[in-house]
C-alpha cells in the first residue's frame, strides 16, 4: 500500500470517530512535505502499519502500554500539585498494547532524524546507547519522575526557550481565532472542569498545534484572572493508529489509564475524560522544542532523560518487567539503531513517495 492510500484510508477512518477540521488535514499534507522529521510526527498511523513488518522479531518482544507515537518532541513541562515543575512525556493520544521495543526504535529514529536536521549533534549509534543506557538504568531502579529543581538542573538552560517566554506565549494564544461555531458540549465541559471558578468570562478559540493531531478537533478558553491570563485545552480523543493498523473494530482508549499506572509526577491540571484530553496550556507546561535548545547543550544527558523517561512509562506494565529484563540482556550490540535504521529507510521512503504525490498534486 502507498502512503497516499494509507493517509486516505487512515483519514476516513478518523472521520469516523471525530469531526475532522479539513483546513488543518490541509495543513499537515504540507507540512508532511516539507522534511523527514515532520513527516515521521504526522503519520504515526504509517509507522504502525510499518513495525510489524519490518521489525517483525521485535515487535513480539514484551508488551507494555506504550506511548506509540514516541519522538523527540514528544517531551514537556508542566507544573505537578506542589509546584514543581516535572519534564517527561505529554502526549499520549497513541497509547496502545505494543512491544516495549516500539518505543524505543520510534524515538531512536527521530533522533537520528533530528541528527541529520543538525538539532542534536551526536552520532547516530552513540544517541541510541545513551537512550537504552537511560532506559535500562530505569527499568532496574523502578523509575523516578523528573523533577527539575531537584537533581536535574542541568536540564533547566534547556527549557528556557523563546517559544516559552510568557510575553511571546500569552501573544501568540490571545491572537488565536474565536471558534466560528458552538464547540461540542462535552470540549465546554472539560474545559470548565479545570478553570478556577465555574462562573468565569471565557473566549473559546481554534487552535491549531502538533503534526499527528492536526485534524482533530481542538480548542482553547482563554480567560484574565486575578491580575494575569490564563488557559485550558480541549483536544478531542481518538483510538491510536495501531488500531486502524490492525482493523479493529470496536478499539479502546490507553492514555488515562497509562497515566494512572506510570513512575509519574501527575499535573493536577491534565485529565482525560471521555472523548477529550484538557490540560492547562502556559509557559510552563507546554512541549520542549529541538530548534529551540540553546547551543551547546548536553545531548547525551537529553537522551538518556528521554531513554529513563520511556522506561518510567513501561514501568506501568510491571507484570511484564521481568520479561523486558531478560529480553534485554540476550539483545546483541548495536540492535536499537540497526532497528531505528530500518524504519528509518521504509520511513524516508513513505516520504518521498508522499512528496512526489504532492508535487503533481499541485501541479495539476
Amino acid at each position: 500500500m502507498k502512503i497516499e492510500k494509507a493517509t486516505r484510508g487512515y483519514e476516513a477512518w478518523l472521520a469516523r470517530h471525530t469531526s475532522v477540521i479539513q483546513p488543518d488535514l490541509m495543513h499537515k499534507h504540507q507540512a508532511m512535505a516539507e522534511n523527514a522529521f515532520s513527516f515521521l510526527r504526522a503519520t504515526f498511523y504509517r509507522w504502525a502499519q510499518h513495525w510489524p513488518e519490518v521489525c517483525a522479531t521485535l515487535s513480539k518482544a514484551p508488551h507494555v502500554l506504550a506511548v506509540g507515537d514516541l519522538h523527540v518532541e514528544n517531551f514537556g513541562t508542566w507544573r505537578d500539585a506542589e509546584g514543581r515543575l516535572a519534564w517527561g512525556v505529554n502526549d499520549f493520544d497513541e497509547a496502545y498494547p505494543l512491544s516495549y521495543a516500539n518505543d524505543l526504535v520510534r524515538l531512536s529514529t527521530s533522533v537520528v532524524l533530528a541528527i541529520r536536521a543538525e538539532h542534536l549533534a551526536f552520532d547516530p549509534h552513540a544517541a541510541c546507547e545513551a537512550i537504552l543506557d537511560g532506559y535500562r538504568r530505569s527499568i532496574e531502579a523502578g523509575g523516578k519522575p523528573f523533577i527539575i529543581e531537584e537533581g536535574h538542573r542541568w536540564f533547566a538552560p534547556l527549557i528556557d526557550q523563546q517559544a516559552r517566554n510568557p510575553t511571546h506565549f500569552w501573544q501568540k494564544l490571545r491572537e488565536l481565532p474565536a471558534t466560528e461555531d458552538e464547540p461540542p458540549r462535552g470540549a465546554i465541559k472539560g474545559l470548565r472542569s479545570l478553570l478556577p471558578v465555574k462562573d468565569i468570562e471565557v473566549r473559546i478559540c481554534h487552535r491549531v498545534a502538533g503534526l499527528g493531531s492536526l485534524g482533530k478537533p481542538r480548542y482553547v478558553a482563554l480567560a484574565e484572572w486575578h491580575g494575569g491570563p490564563i488557559a485550558r485545552e480541549a483536544k478531542a480523543v481518538v483510538p491510536s493508529g495501531c488500531a486502524w493498523a490492525e482493523e479493529r473494530s470496536k478499539p479502546d482508549l490507553y492514555g488515562a489509564r497509562l497515566l494512572k499506572c506510570a513512575i509519574r509526577c501527575p499535573d493536577p491540571l491534565f485529565c482525560v475524560g471521555g472523548r477529550w484530553v484538557v490540560r492547562r496550556l502556559s509557559p510552563e507546561c507546554s512541549r520542549v522544542e529541538l530548534t529551540g535548545l540553546p547551543k551547546p547543550h548536553d545531548d547525551f544527558k537529553l537522551l538518556h532523560a528521554m531513554g529513563w523517561e520511556t522506561a518510567n512509562l513501561h514501568l506501568a506494565s510491571r507484570e511484564q518487567i521481568k520479561k523486558i529484563k531478560a529480553h534485554l540482556k540476550h539483545k546483541p550490540a548495536s540492535w536499537l539503531i540497526k532497528a531505528a535504521n530500518a524504519m528509518l529507510e521504509a520511513t524516508l521512503a513513505d516520504w518521498s513517495g508522499w512528496r512526489n504525490a504532492e508535487s503533481h498534486s499541485s501541479k495539476s
